[in-house]
């Protein structure tokens, strides 16, 4: 038998979205507003996966960048000029970066952007290095 939950309610919905933002506020504060991107991590097929949600973006809004093993991702979402009764809608630059796992390949990065969500894969190599016993000399 399965038992139905239900999902948290809360009297001031955009409050959680609040304390989401936090800390993109304090990341870059040049930058207007700025907002996280909600991501989920995992390896697949010896491969590092990050998937991003990116709803309503045009993969020309969206820019990937790895380096020194961070991974960042980097969106614009530019409010249309038309006049509205009602908008909930975010807009302005998202941003996400994440630590890379050890092993993950710099140079083997792939992107994938299909029905609002981006799909990048990194390679892990499969050679493992072995520690170094490091030599101690005696000083004078």
């Amino acid at each position: 038998m399965v038992t139905p939950t239900r999902r948290q309610r809360f009297l001031f919905p955009d409050i959680p979205d609040w304390f989401e933002t936090l800390p993109a506020r304090f990341a870059m504060p040049t930058m207007g507003d700025l907002y996280t991107v909600r991501i989920e991590a995992y390896t697949e097929d010896g491969r590092y996966v990050v998937r991003a949600e990116l709803p309503g973006m045009s993969p020309d809004d969206i820019d990937v960048f790895v380096n020194d093993g961070i991974l960042t991702v980097q969106a614009e979402r530019t409010e249309r000029d038309v006049a509205k009764s009602h908008s909930e809608i975010r807009y302005g630059v998202m941003s996400r970066s994440v630590t890379l796992p050890p092993g993950a390949d710099e140079n083997d990065v792939t992107a994938d952007y299909t029905d609002g969500m981006l799909t990048i894969r990194v390679g892990m190599r499969s050679e493992r290095t072995e520690a170094k016993h490091v030599e101690i000399q005696r000083g004078n």
